[in-house]
């Protein structure tokens, strides 16, 4: 045993950060933070910016805390804050150009539960190569699980322009994936040809 605490549950975790304990802090950022990174990874596309977006994030999850009602996981409030701040640096440093032209609607697609295989690390670099309003509509759409209206309201653009950008990231994703399918085990490829 450390010099830590262990904390039951999230709730006498929240409730000993909000007490203003350091230790309590210490413990939910360093619970989280190994996640929370990754997501942001995935947005800004480097380590050293996500590292940014991240304090940023948790900053704002410090401020907030006494918001969290326990509806429904502590982690997935974070996530949510953090995709937010990872948005919100995006848009500061206008990385994302979205194009306003119509697209026929695409269909909903099928949740990615991103593992640690080496055949999905490699997915996961492929996906950090997207041009990055690509990128951004892609993970706020498979990852996260938002719908399209929630992206548009989001990230302040139109419902048909988060359909078309996410239809433009699935075909570059797929042209890219096509030159490589030797490598690619069939289940992977079905998961990939199904978005």
């Amino acid at each position: 045993m450390g010099g830590q605490p262990e904390y039951q549950d999230d709730r006498a975790l929240v409730q000993a950060c909000l007490e203003g304990r350091r230790e309590a802090q210490k413990a939910l950022y360093e619970r989280f933070a190994p996640r929370m990174l990754g997501l942001c990874v995935r947005y800004v596309g480097n380590r050293v910016d996500a590292e940014e977006v991240m304090q940023e994030g948790f900053i704002s999850v410090f401020l907030h805390l006494h918001q969290f009602r326990f509806a429904g996981s502590l982690e997935g409030w974070i996530r949510r804050i953090m995709v937010r701040a990872a948005v919100n640096y995006t848009r500061r440093r206008k990385w994302i150009s979205l194009d306003d032209r119509k697209e026929e609607d695409t269909e909903r697609v099928n949740s990615m539960a991103v593992q640690s295989t080496a055949e999905e690390r490699e997915l996961i670099q492929l996906i950090l190569q997207m041009p990055k309003g690509y990128r951004t509509i892609f993970n706020l759409h498979v990852v996260e699980g938002y719908a399209h209206r929630e992206i548009a309201a989001l990230l302040g653009i139109d419902e048909g322009t988060s359909r078309s950008q996410f239809a433009r990231a699935r075909a570059w994703l797929q042209a890219r994936l096509s030159a490589d399918q030797q490598r690619i085990s069939p289940h992977m490829n079905k998961k990939l040809h199904d978005l």
